[in-house]
C-alpha cells in the first residue's frame, strides 16, 4: 500500500494534484488506516495514471470522469471533439504568437509592409524619431479604419516623398517635435509649406473633403495634438492662412482677420 507521496510519485504528479483530484471526486479518496494514513492500492495508481495521461493530452478534468464511464463508441467522440477544440486553439495561439513576434518588430505592429515601407522612406529623407512614430500611429488608424484601401493609398503616398516641398515639411515638422522651445519661425514655415501643398491640390481639384472618412480625420486631428500639443498652435496658423486644419482640409469662407 502506497503513500499519498508514494502514490503521486509512482504516476508522475503532485501531491497537490492527488488533493486536488480528490476534491472535485475524480480520484476516490480512500479511508485512514489505524494509524491515521490514508494508503492507496494498485487501483489508485492505475486511476491516477489514467487521469495523467488524458490531462496531458488536454482533456478538461470536467470531462474525465465521464469518459472513465463511456463505451468506446461515445469515448471516440468525446476524443475527436476534445481533438477539434485544441486544433482551434492551436490555431488560435499560433496567431497571437505572431502578433507578439510583431511586438518585437516596431512598425510591423498592425501595419502592412506598404505602409512599413513608407515609414522606412520618411526615415530615409531625414524625418525624426518622433516624426516617424506619430506618422506610425496615425498609420494605425487609418488601417483599423480602411484595412483594404492601404495597398490602393500607398504608391500615391510613396510619389509624394519625392516633392521637395513635402521632404521640407517632415524635416521642419521633425525640427519642432524634437525641440523643447516653441519654435514659432518653424511652425510658420511649417503652416506656409502645408497651405501651399493645399492650394496645389485644390487647384488641381483633388478632393480634399470625404464625408465617408467619418469621424477619423477629427481622430487624427486630436492624435496630432495628444502627440504634441503645438500642433494645435499649427492648426490655427493654417487657419489664418484659409484653411480649417491639415486632415479634413476645407477652404474658410473668409480667412479669419
Amino acid at each position: 500500500m502506497l503513500t499519498i507521496g508514494q502514490l503521486a510519485a509512482y504516476a508522475g504528479v503532485t501531491v497537490r494534484a492527488v488533493r486536488h483530484y480528490h476534491q472535485i471526486g475524480l480520484l476516490p479518496e480512500p479511508e485512514r488506516d489505524a494509524s491515521g494514513y490514508r494508503r492507496y492500492g494498485a487501483t489508485a495508481v492505475v486511476s491516477l495514471i489514467k487521469i495523467r495521461t488524458l490531462a496531458n493530452a488536454g482533456v478538461p478534468l470536467s470531462q474525465i470522469g465521464q469518459m472513465f464511464e463511456a463505451d468506446a463508441s461515445t469515448f471516440a467522440e468525446t476524443i475527436q471533439r476534445i481533438d477539434s477544440h485544441l486544433r482551434d486553439e492551436i490555431e488560435r495561439l499560433e496567431s497571437s504568437r505572431k502578433q507578439i513576434a510583431q511586438l518585437n518588430a516596431g512598425d510591423s505592429l498592425a501595419l502592412s509592409p506598404q505602409v512599413v515601407s513608407y515609414l522606412d522612406r520618411l526615415r530615409a529623407i531625414g524625418a525624426s524619431k518622433r516624426m516617424v512614430e506619430a506618422e506610425r500611429d496615425g498609420w494605425i488608424l487609418v488601417a483599423a479604419r480602411w484595412p483594404d484601401d492601404i495597398l490602393e493609398w500607398m504608391p500615391a503616398k510613396l510619389a509624394q516623398l519625392d516633392d521637395p516641398q513635402v521632404v521640407r515639411l517632415y524635416r521642419v515638422l521633425s525640427e519642432i517635435f524634437d525641440s523643447d522651445a516653441g519654435e514659432d519661425a518653424l511652425l510658420e514655415e511649417a503652416a506656409d509649406i502645408m497651405a501651399a501643398l493645399v492650394e496645389q491640390a485644390y487647384s488641381s481639384g483633388d478632393v480634399l473633403v470625404d464625408e465617408a472618412q467619418g469621424d477619423l480625420p477629427d481622430l487624427l486631428d486630436a492624435l496630432a495634438v495628444e502627440t504634441d500639443p503645438r500642433a494645435e498652435r499649427l492648426r490655427n496658423l493654417m487657419r489664418e492662412r484659409g484653411w480649417s486644419g491639415w486632415t479634413r482640409v476645407e477652404r474658410l469662407a473668409k480667412p479669419p482677420d
